[in-house]
């Protein structure tokens, strides 16, 4: 336990970190909330975990099979077009990814996400389109759904436009190579979270209207998505955290800063399969695959997840991540170096180019 002087030296440190403001929330390594409203994401906690958070600038060479493109806009988007086309040069599905971070940090830049979805892209093959999510305590729920709502209705009028009319480099290239009738969302952690929300939120306007013709959102793939109860699960009390990029103390305090004033991790944004929720038997979603690690400490709420949409019906594919733990597959070093680590990586690629051929 630290001693009276201890912390006080801690704090301090703090406040001449953070240029004299105080520091009135913190997650540890991850982010500091400081007295007049600002948010330090300075990295402080272990330095060989950096690498991970490098960005990755764009390059119009092909590197690997596939070219990296910025689209600014609102929201920023991060495209991977791999070099090969479809069956007679047909257009390409195209994944979205809605990065995790506990609603709270993280960028589809950092090498992290780029090593696994330029690899994606590649694989499957599949246009990848990365979205640069805004970040609570800033701008808490529900800004990061109608963010992913707004980059599908980028696709969709980058789609619709004459090709006369479409002036960025990288929006032709997306328009050219992109089949927005086949659109499959990803997500990582609470991008897991945002996958069903925004795919509801799409379905809800479709069955008004069909409004979002032609784009089609095809499938959805919540990768160790934060579905959670405000009561913890047997495996948060049992499992042990073993990587400084997912602890309890991250989610919950993640958590606390990102869902509206007042809530609760009962709440629909976090927990879709409980009482506040809408019946799961109401909500549109299309054909699901869930990824599930098997020893990630919110393995169970994964599961009762999984089986509250198969109780409500749902077309859900469900894939156990045998030994691994949360969001495993964005270490690039231990998929590179680690042959079980790397093996169950090419097992979740395999299961989302089926699942993607299939739908």
């Amino acid at each position: 336990m630290a001693t009276t002087a201890e912390t006080q030296a801690k704090q301090q440190q703090q406040v001449q970190a953070a240029g004299g403001r105080k520091v009135v929330d913190e997650v540890s390594g991850w982010l500091r909330v400081l007295d007049d409203g600002s948010v330090d994401r300075t990295w402080t906690g272990p330095p060989e975990a950096l690498p991970l958070m490098a960005p990755v600038a764009p390059y119009a060479e092909p590197r690997d099979g596939h070219t990296l493109h910025d689209l600014p806009g609102e929201p920023n988007l991060r495209v991977y077009l791999p070099e090969a086309r479809g069956e007679g040069g047909a257009r390409l599905p195209v994944i979205v990814q809605l990065h995790g971070g506990g609603f709270c940090i993280s960028h589809p830049s950092w090498l992290m996400y780029h090593h696994f979805y330029a690899r994606l892209a590649c694989a499957v093959p599949a246009v990848v389109v990365a979205v640069e999510l805004p970040l609570a305590p800033e701008r808490r729920m529900p800004a990061h759904i109608d963010a992913g709502v707004a980059a599908l209705r980028r696709l969709r009028d980058i789609a619709l436009s004459a090709e006369d009319v479409v002036v960025d480099p990288a929006a032709a290239l997306l328009r050219e190579a992109a089949d927005v009738s086949r659109v499959f969302l990803i997500g990582d952690s609470s991008g897991g979270n945002l996958v069903h929300l925004v795919a509801a939120r799409v379905g809800q306007d479709d069955a008004a209207g069909n409004v979002w013709a032609p784009l089609r959102v095809a499938g959805g793939i919540p990768i160790h998505p934060g579905f959670v109860r405000a009561t913890r699960s047997k495996s948060e009390l049992e499992t042990k955290a073993d990587s400084v990029f997912f602890t309890l103390d991250m989610l919950d305090k993640f958590l606390a800063m990102a869902l509206p004033v007042g809530a609760t991790k009962d709440h629909p944004f976090t927990c879709p399969m409980g009482s506040q929720a809408p019946p799961l038997e109401s909500v549109p979603l299309p054909p699901l695959l869930v990824a599930v690690a098997e020893n990630d400490l919110i393995r169970d709420t994964n599961l009762e997840y999984c089986n509250a949409l198969r109780a409500a019906g749902k077309d859900v594919e469900v894939l156990i991540n045998r030994g691994m733990s949360h969001s495993f597959y964005l270490n690039k070093y231990a998929v590179d170096m680690d042959p079980t680590t790397g093996e169950r990586a090419q097992e979740l690629i395999d299961a989302i180019r089926s699942f993607v051929s299939r739908h």
